[in-house]
């Protein structure tokens, strides 16, 4: 599993963790029942704490995202459709918001930015 842990980030180690592997389960690089790396064999991929790596899971299970089995480790949990669309809502809220940011530093109007959009509809991307 790749994790990429940030220095220069302003999001804790384990907010990046869990932020990584809810990305993962949310996009399908994780399937329901995956099984994840063992808290300890994590924190020594990564170099951190077993508490750090131990948090995120904590955060994961608590949220829905994983399972965790006593004596044989955490799996992606099985997760409907609402749920996996409201995720990837929030990563389309967020670039939105950002494109948004950027238009209003450029004066782009809202029918513009509007306009716009429609036209990247057309697009096969």
């Amino acid at each position: 599993m790749d994790i990429i842990i940030s220095n220069r980030s302003d999001k804790p180690i384990y907010e990046q963790i869990y932020e990584q592997i809810k990305n993962m389960i949310i996009h399908g690089t994780l399937g329901n029942g995956d099984l994840l790396p063992s808290i300890r064999n994590l924190a020594k991929d990564l170099k951190i704490s077993v508490i750090t790596t131990k948090r995120a899971y904590e955060e994961l299970e608590h949220d829905g995202f994983i399972v965790t089995t006593p004596g044989k480790g955490c799996f992606v949990a099985g997760l409907n459709r609402e749920i996996l669309k409201e995720g990837l809502m929030q990563d389309v809220e967020e670039h939105l918001i950002s494109a948004i940011n950027i238009s209003q530093k450029i004066n782009l109007s809202k029918s513009e930015m509007i306009d716009l959009i429609n036209y990247l509809y057309q697009e096969d991307y």
